[in-house]
């Protein structure tokens, strides 16, 4: 072989060998989404999730796809969601969203890792078998939800002294989480000396007819139970709140940025956020049986001054004081 055509060979070569390397890229990992409500309703959020999951070294579109499936408000398409992302064999499910639709992923399969996010006892839920060992293929995150139930009504007595009958709304299509819900606030408003109204919607006309009670037993102010439907329908309650001249209370602060009275309770964004933190981990490799639950410990209390001098309330200085956030 002379020597031109050896340099030529080799040189040939150099230049095969990167574009096979191209031809054959790795396969991107997928991620299943799974929400019960709307990109619409979930952005800040959704946003967060993708911070934590930056962090771990994924970038959405770069490095990770991401499946999205939107139950806009119906759990009942929650299954049928989670089925469609197995079927596409997803490389973890991710359910930040709701309880619900981390028991729709989990009765789905036993296989795929789910990282959840949730209000309430992971344990009790059946998700884990324990927080430090999860075991099984779900792992995530748990923030105060029933927790904080009792300090969240203490504030609306505060703002409300004058309310002796409160209301709470809970859905009854999340059953775990409502019952949770119900035996709270009813215990809470018995240490408080008040009366307790617990009052279901699970649709929009629901809470049209829940605000008709509300009216017609002169319910003095009203508890949000921590549910993605209501979240979903902050507008329409806080409308329905306005109008009939109720002080509120939810759990988010996406409520009180909406023109709610106020909100208490753990930051959603901060576990969205670990929560994609998690994910990102789990593509790396490690086992969700091994990542113990983490606890979103970060308690927030956001007031609307506008919206209580609407109502005709004047907000304590103290109770002012202790506010994260107030928005005029």
């Amino acid at each position: 072989m002379r020597r031109r055509e050896f340099i030529t060979i080799i040189g040939g070569a150099a230049v095969a060998w990167p574009l096979a390397a191209r031809a054959q890229p790795s396969a991107m990992p997928v991620i299943g989404f799974i929400d019960p409500l709307s990109l619409e309703t979930t952005r800040e959020k959704v946003a967060a999730f993708n911070r934590g999951l930056a962090e771990a070294g994924y970038i959405e579109g770069r490095n990770v796809a991401i499946e999205y499936r939107w139950a806009e408000g119906q759990n009942d398409r929650l299954p049928g969601l989670a089925a469609d992302l197995i079927r596409r064999a997803v490389a973890v499910i991710a359910t930040p969203g709701s309880t619900t639709a981390t028991l729709a992923a989990k009765a789905a399969t036993e296989t795929i890792p789910i990282v959840f996010v949730t209000g309430g006892d992971p344990v009790d839920l059946g998700l884990v078998r324990s927080l430090k060992r999860p075991g099984g293929n779900l792992t995530g995150v748990s923030f105060l939800s029933t927790e904080v139930v009792a300090k969240r009504l203490e504030l609306l007595h505060e703002l409300v002294p004058s309310a002796t009958l409160v209301a709470a709304l809970v859905n009854p299509t999340n059953v775990v989480n409502a019952e949770v819900h119900k035996r709270e606030i009813q215990d809470s408003a018995r240490v408080l000396g008040l009366r307790s109204l617990i009052l279901n919607a699970s649709t929009p006309s629901d809470i049209d007819a829940a605000f008709a009670t509300l009216v017609q037993e002169r319910v003095g102010a009203l508890m949000i139970s921590t549910d993605s439907f209501f979240t979903a329908q902050r507008d329409q309650i806080i409308a329905l709140g306005a109008r009939h001249a109720v002080p509120t209370i939810a759990q988010f602060r996406e409520f009180t940025a909406a023109g709610g009275l106020m909100a208490y309770g753990s930051s959603i964004i901060d576990a969205w956020h670990l929560a994609g933190s998690y994910t990102g981990r789990i593509l790396k490799g490690e086992k969700p049986s091994d990542l113990p639950v983490q606890q979103s410990t970060k308690v927030e209390f956001f007031l609307n001054l506008k919206t209580a001098r609407a109502l005709g309330l004047t907000v304590p200085i103290p109770l002012l004081g202790r506010a994260d956030e107030v928005i005029e």
